[in-house]
């Protein structure tokens, strides 16, 4: 019951916060212009579905080559730290050799 009184909350006072907003006539005119905005495309797309389809398979793309590349250059990024690593851990291993070598 108590997260239902939060939720219920959280919503009313999203929606008395958005019409107090709207008492300034800046916010006013910039809320009917992006309404228009959102009208005139939604009614585009309405009429021309494919387009929306094609519209939203290049964003798919674009965000599946974007990740791509980002996952490409964490994993070099990972392999070069890998390839420090060992190199690091293989001096290190060379040196305690010589030493040893050099005790006995």
């Amino acid at each position: 019951m108590q997260n239902k009184k939060m939720v219920l909350g959280i919503i009313l006072g999203g929606i008395i916060g958005g019409l107090i907003t709207l008492f300034d006539q800046d916010t006013r005119s910039t809320a009917k212009g992006q309404y228009q905005i959102s009208k005139r495309q939604t009614n585009y797309y309405l009429k021309h579905p494919s387009e929306a389809i094609r519209n939203a398979r290049v964003a798919c793309n674009k965000f599946n080559d974007t990740f791509n590349k980002s996952a490409d250059n964490a994993i070099s990024a990972l392999e070069q730290v890998e390839q420090t690593i060992d190199t690091i851990t293989n001096k290190n291993e060379n040196q305690n050799e010589s030493k040893l070598k050099s005790i006995k």
